[in-house]
């Protein structure tokens, strides 16, 4: 294991979540390597800190800061519009500071969505609050993938595609930067996951269209692969042609011919 690969399970070591095997792998990494080792250490004090913290009740007050904050929030949004920092902007600053940093925002985003959570029961309050606040943590959702797509760490746009599957319903910016992935990303483990990201909103026409276009646009086998076998799940037709492409290119990938031929019948 690597310390690229050690970053990508860390948060699920500290919560102890790992497999047998996995854990295996990270105890040993991090035997050898003092980097990671004084990492995990630095971010372990900070998970014993969070787990002594006592569950709080919501006061009496709560609602009316609640509305004070989310009065505070909608016009900060208005004003990131016309100046040159926008909220994705100053989340990524955020999270391009250090694991830390990352891991203190992670863990604030959470303690707020508990603590609204315990708030807002069906009982006391009306649906259009909770429609309101439901979209409120949707666009929250949004911005921190879009944020941790544009990181300059593979590891970083991985947690940001793993962050796209809690957006139900993504809006065009967001579609747009997982196909940004998925087109031109260096790491061919962060395109392969956009591929199983994108996979999720496939019942989108301006998906399964820009799964097409990406199919010809690829160079790994491993992604070409992925592409076809999803194009092949969701029976996009439309792929068909550019399948026929593939399977006449003689200085393709022998198994992406072989398996371009077989998209072909599958979908004729």
């Amino acid at each position: 294991m690597n310390c690229e690969r050690m970053k990508e399970h860390l948060a699920d070591y500290l919560g102890d979540s790992l497999d047998l095997a996995t854990k295996s792998e990270v105890l040993s990494h991090l035997s050898v390597c003092a980097s990671c080792k004084e990492e995990t250490e630095s971010l372990q004090e900070v998970w014993n800190r969070l787990e002594l913290l006592p569950g709080e009740q919501p006061g009496i007050s709560l609602r009316a800061r609640f509305y004070t904050m989310l009065e505070a929030y909608m016009q900060g949004k208005v004003e990131a519009k016309a100046g040159p920092a926008k909220v994705n902007d100053w989340i990524g600053m955020l999270w391009a500071k250090g694991p830390v940093f990352q891991f203190a925002l992670s863990a604030l985003l959470l303690a707020l969505g508990i603590g609204i959570g315990h708030f807002y029961t069906p009982a006391r309050t009306g649906d259009g609050e909770v429609a309101k606040l439901r979209e409120e943590v949707h666009n929250m959702y949004q911005l921190v993938t879009i944020s941790l797509l544009q990181q300059q760490s593979a590891s970083e746009r991985l947690r940001g595609l793993s962050w796209s599957q809690r957006v139900a319903q993504p809006d065009p910016q967001v579609l747009s930067a997982l196909f940004q992935v998925l087109n031109y990303d260096t790491n061919v483990n962060v395109r392969l996951a956009a591929v199983d990201s994108l996979s999720q909103f496939s019942n989108q026409p301006e998906v399964r269209q820009g799964l097409t276009q990406a199919l010809v646009r690829q160079s790994s086998p491993l992604v070409q692969i992925a592409l076809i076998d999803l194009l092949v799940a969701i029976q996009e037709r439309r792929s068909v042609e550019p399948l026929k492409h593939l399977s006449e290119d003689q200085k393709l990938n022998q198994a992406v011919k072989q398996r371009a031929e077989w998209g072909q019948k599958q979908l004729s």
